[in-house]
């Protein structure tokens, strides 16, 4: 796996694994440019949940990153396990916050629908009564 060759706005070459032999990453190629406006929209759509898949997607990016130059004798064995660590740290969270998320949701759609169930019964109920 060859890294990209793109320069990022900071000045510095791109970490981002090259996936053509342009050399270039998801991230830079123009022929993915369609793709990544298709999911930046998809991500839109999912009412905030766009943002934790992005963080979840750049720290994966960045542990591929982070194996390449330890590979390559660019990055520290020791350096690269510390950030190794908290990076999983961060995808724990972020996979917690998430399923906090999901547990709230349920929450709300049970009790909508329990509030739904007992209107019904009364609404019954005074038909009969």
């Amino acid at each position: 796996m060859s890294q990209c060759t793109a320069i990022t706005r900071g000045g510095q070459r791109c970490k981002g694994v090259a996936i053509e032999a342009s050399g270039l990453c998801y991230s830079h190629s123009p022929n993915q440019a369609d793709a990544r406006k298709r999911a930046a929209r998809k991500g839109g759509q999912r009412g905030g949940r766009g943002r934790p898949q992005a963080d979840l997607n750049a720290l994966k990016d960045r542990l591929i990153s982070l194996g390449e130059d330890v590979l390559d004798g660019r990055v520290d064995r020791a350096d690269a396990a510390v950030c190794g660590q908290l990076w999983n740290t961060a995808i724990g969270a972020i996979r917690t916050a998430l399923k906090a998320k999901e547990v709230e949701e349920m929450e709300r759609r049970l009790m909508e629908l329990e509030e739904l169930l007992q209107r019904q019964r009364q609404a019954g109920a005074s038909r009969w009564g």
